[in-house]
């Protein structure tokens, strides 16, 4: 393998580790620093798709739910056609750091890809990690 197969972001965040679930697990959290609207079925094999006001739309799995600790989904690659059955698994992990929590996003599945759509998918998803990462922490701290 010639590049990595993960985008791996921690952040320590000012809030307890139930707050960050539920900005994380619900529609309201995710429509509001993720994408513009949500919905989410959060249960493994359950549904949840984002969308953004200017038309683009993620359709997502959700694989794993274990709350307050482990949230796991999976999602179309970026840069690839929308018919293309490849995905990226996505998984937040959250741990209690005194009255706080560490939150860990690690995004895999991108050694599947050739040279040409690696470049696309893996810039632009570690690019958008750490913007929506950051509005996450806005998010929180004007909640």
């Amino acid at each position: 393998m010639g590049f990595p197969d993960q985008i791996v972001r921690t952040v320590e965040l000012a809030h307890p580790p139930g707050k960050v679930w539920t900005a994380i697990t619900t529609a309201e959290g995710l429509g509001s620093w993720f994408g513009n609207t949500a919905e989410i079925d959060l249960r493994p094999g359950g549904a949840a798709r984002m969308t953004w006001t200017e038309g683009r739309v993620a359709n997502m799995r959700v694989e794993r739910v274990e709350e307050p600790s482990v949230f796991g989904f999976t999602w179309h690659i970026y840069g690839l056609p929308d018919e293309d059955p490849r995905r990226t698994y996505v998984e937040f992990t959250l741990e209690p750091d005194g009255a706080g929590t560490r939150l860990t996003v690690v995004e895999s599945g991108f050694a599947q890809l050739p040279d040409e759509a690696f470049q696309a998918a893996f810039g632009g998803n570690t690019d958008g990690w750490k913007s929506e990462l950051g509005e996450l922490v806005e998010y929180l701290d004007a909640a």
